[in-house]
């Protein structure tokens, strides 16, 4: 439904595009791991045609779904962690020195994900520094807040930082949106081309990658929250496929995106359109990936 519904996730970016032929441009593996509950998509944005048709830059996006993880099946849990950290090992490279930013307001339950991986992760960086540990890459990490917090723009409180401490490489962690509520608190994104804080619920801040950084931004993020019009756009397409099936095909109820997207609107009045929704369960899902992302990240500090 086009950038009328907001998303973070190259993947929906890319399931809106099935009429298109997007196979000049960018390239898409996909696949299976323990027994098939773990999907594992890449896409890799190859040029300036492919960053066109989904709207993002030149780069890779990981995304890896397991609707397990909204469960609590600690057998899912080693195999995700596994399957991050080797992503994140094969973006990060030889980099010795890391820092992580917690992206997020920790007072917002939806929106504290990248605090709370911060608050488990394995700081390295003064215990190098003091001689306690040896033979271990840096960690150093950072939890900024959110503008109405501090006044500062995120991007500014991360420029100082880096420029003060020179790390190789800095990964992002942020909470984002996403169009199927079945992604919610159930999905990651991992990506090598930075991020736009805030972009997936209208509040685009200044971006981060190597541009305005100076250095690689690795981004990682976990969809928790859904727009109102994705939530209506469903409602919609389930409506007219309960007509189509109700009548037994007996009427012609297709839509095209232009159509989906105007009846959308004529349901929803301004201050819904602007709405944001949460799973009911959204503090334990974002305790679970918090963990799991953090753990990977700290496999790359095990002594």
């Amino acid at each position: 439904m086009g950038s009328f519904v907001r998303t973070d996730l190259a993947l929906e970016l890319k399931e809106e595009l099935v009429n298109e032929d997007i196979s000049d441009g960018v390239s898409i593996k996909n696949k299976k791991y323990h027994r098939g509950n773990v999907q594992e998509t890449i896409i890799d944005i190859l040029d300036d045609r492919g960053a066109g048709l989904l709207g993002r830059p030149v780069g890779r996006y990981v995304t890896i779904e397991s609707k397990f993880l909204v469960q609590e099946d600690e057998s899912i849990h080693e195999p995700i962690v596994k399957l991050l950290n080797r992503h994140l090992t094969e973006m990060v490279g030889e980099a010795k020195k890391i820092t992580v930013i917690g992206l997020g307001n920790r007072a917002v339950t939806p929106d504290a994900l990248g605090p709370m991986v911060v608050d488990n992760l394995y700081i390295t960086r003064h215990l190098l520094k003091e001689g306690i540990v040896s033979n271990v890459r840096e960690l150093s990490a950072l939890s900024p807040g959110v503008m109405a917090q501090t006044g500062i723009d995120t991007q500014a409180i991360i420029d100082a930082l880096v420029k003060e401490i020179s790390p190789d490489v800095v990964i992002v962690i942020d909470a984002l949106a996403a169009r199927e509520p079945s992604r919610l608190g159930c999905t990651l994104q991992l990506c090598d081309t930075g991020i736009s804080p805030g972009s997936g619920v209208n509040n685009n801040r200044k971006m981060l990658n190597r541009d305005t950084l100076g250095v690689k931004v690795i981004a990682v993020g976990v969809p928790t929250v859904i727009s109102m019009p994705a939530i209506v756009g469903k409602c919609v397409e389930g409506l007219f496929k309960a007509l189509i099936d109700c009548k037994k095909n007996e009427v012609n109820l297709t839509l095209d995106d232009d159509e989906k997207v105007a009846i959308t609107k004529s349901v929803l009045d301004e201050e819904l359109s602007t709405m944001f929704v949460t799973p009911k369960d959204i503090d334990e899902s974002v305790k679970r990936m918090s963990y799991t992302i953090s753990e990977a990240i700290n496999r790359f500090f095990e002594l």
